[in-house]
């Protein structure tokens, strides 16, 4: 009888170990299918940005068709001119792009695909400049680096979802939307506490569905006013570029987009938030965008 049960035992850790063995395998497949090298679908060049654009937006404007999110710079202290009809669209489903621009406030948003060694050196200058901002975050990030994001939620900011896998959100069926971006709620709230109320649609892509199905779950969609092409870790160009980038195109209610993935985003923070305090603005809390996302959208 004791060999019997033995065996049994020797059997089940067996079984468990295949088990957890195959859980790692799928876990590694599915973080390595998240394709980040094109984060912002269409995003052109800096150097044949001659019109300013950042994004290439989409033109069809059916309930079903895929958008690109994309604005034209304004630049130093002007509002970006986005697609027409998009303000309105986002605004029919509590989801926004820019703060209030009658206020001298701007907001910061870092997308968190994977980590790249610089969130802790970013969350150390927030942290000194009394500074929060949004972390969109995918599902594989929230599994490696759950201590970075413990940070993020400790120390005032929000972290948002990025969905778990970074697909098109308008390529993806009803059921498929509401896996993506719940499932990694779930996940989120059964580690903190806390529910995700800020979305980002991976690579900016959205639809007037997408838009409906997400704000009738809850989330607030967050888009931006600003972004470069900072994503690319292959074409760094250093920090006083990132410097002058961002603040050269600094405007009331700016929502910044910047990748946590960028050396130079990470080395220029410290003088971004500082110039940007010279100019006369200042850092909104982030949580706010939720309450003017939501004005007059109960």
């Amino acid at each position: 009888m004791k060999d019997i049960s033995r065996l049994f035992a020797i059997v089940v850790i067996a079984v468990m170990f295949i088990l957890t063995v195959r859980m790692m395998i799928l876990a590694g497949r599915s973080e390595e299918a998240i394709n980040f090298d094109e984060e912002i679908t269409g995003l052109l060049p800096e150097d044949s940005m001659d019109g300013g654009m950042d994004a290439a937006a989409g033109t069809k404007t059916g309930y079903n068709s895929l958008r690109r999110w994309g604005i034209v710079r304004g630049g130093p202290n002007r509002q970006p001119t986005p697609d027409p009809g998009t303000p309105e669209l986002l605004s029919r489903y509590n989801s926004l792009y820019v703060g209030d621009i009658q206020e001298k406030i701007i907001y910061l948003t870092f997308d968190e695909g994977y980590e790249n060694g610089y969130t802790g050196k970013i969350l150390d200058v927030l942290y000194e400049n009394q500074v929060n901002a949004i972390f969109f975050i995918t599902g594989p990030y929230l599994e490696k680096e759950e201590e970075l994001v413990r940070r993020m939620v400790e120390e005032g900011h929000a972290v948002g979802n990025h969905t778990i896998s970074h697909k098109s959100l308008p390529t993806l069926s009803d059921e498929e939307i509401e896996r993506e971006t719940t499932g990694l709620d779930r996940r989120f709230y059964e580690k903190f506490g806390k529910n995700m109320v800020f979305l980002r649609p991976p690579k900016g892509e959205y639809s007037e569905r997408t838009l409906q199905i997400t704000s009738e779950l809850g989330y607030v969609n967050v888009f931006w006013s600003f972004a470069y092409d900072d994503w690319n870790t292959k074409n760094q160009r250093g920090w006083e570029y990132a410097f002058k980038k961002v603040t050269g195109n600094l405007h009331n209610g700016a929502i910044l987009l910047l990748h946590a993935v960028s050396s130079d985003n990470a080395e220029a923070l410290d003088a971004i938030i500082k110039e940007a305090r010279r100019q006369g603005y200042e850092f909104g809390d982030v949580f706010d965008l939720e309450d003017l996302a939501r004005r007059g959208n109960p």
